[in-house]
């Protein structure tokens, strides 16, 4: 028969309160570095998903892009690039709204993904089917069919002109005009989703002006 000493009793007690302190220490701290890890991330990346089938045959609805936020940090635009942005006609959010990027917080608009076509100072024309940069045609195997409209623009300072690959069924800049830079949530650089599709999205030589 064993006999407990009454003076252990506070001492198994205060290692219990000391147990519990730690369990609660830790959780907060992997709570925090969770956190941390969350916001970090999303400074740097956003997981996107496709709405729509403006850029197809290059992008479909229902894929998920991998965009780094980074690319035009010093404002190196090519042409070419596939690019996240806010449209202009849409109303900003908060920036802790869209690095949080919690579902639901993003219901009075969507972001647009398109093509980068002409940068600041470039004319673009569209005619006969035919994209021209500066007098250029630009050779484009990636759209889905020759544009059925036309017109001719001056890309001011700070912005660029944007179009989706489905030519004829995208709402984009030969609809609303120009993109201000800072609209540029950024680059798409991998569709990672659904894993049949995965695919890395190259970088400034799918546009370029044939001589």
């Amino acid at each position: 028969m064993e006999i407990q000493s009454a003076a252990s009793e506070p001492v198994e007690r205060a290692q219990e309160k000391m147990s519990w302190r730690q369990f609660v220490l830790d959780l907060l701290e992997t709570v925090l570095l969770a956190v941390v890890l969350f916001v970090g991330i999303n400074l740097v990346s956003a997981r996107v998903r496709v709405e729509g089938y403006s850029m197809r045959p290059t992008l479909d609805d229902g894929q998920y892009l991998l965009v780094s936020r980074l690319s035009y940090l010093r404002g190196q635009y090519q042409r070419g690039d596939v690019i996240i942005f806010r449209p202009p006609m849409h109303p900003e959010e908060s920036l802790w709204r869209r690095l949080l990027g919690f579902p639901g917080l993003h219901d009075r608009y969507e972001d647009y993904v398109k093509r980068i076509i002409g940068l600041p100072g470039e004319t673009v024309k569209i005619e006969n089917g035919m994209v021209f940069i500066n007098g250029q045609r630009l050779d484009e195997p990636y759209i889905a069919q020759p544009p059925r409209y036309s017109g001719e623009w001056t890309v001011p300072e700070g912005h660029l002109f944007v179009l989706g690959d489905n030519r004829n069924d995208s709402s984009d800049s030969h609809q609303w005009d120009f993109l201000p830079q800072e609209n540029v949530i950024g680059k798409a650089l991998v569709v990672y989703w659904p894993l049949t599709d995965i695919m890395v999205l190259k970088s400034g030589q799918t546009a370029q002006a044939a001589p």
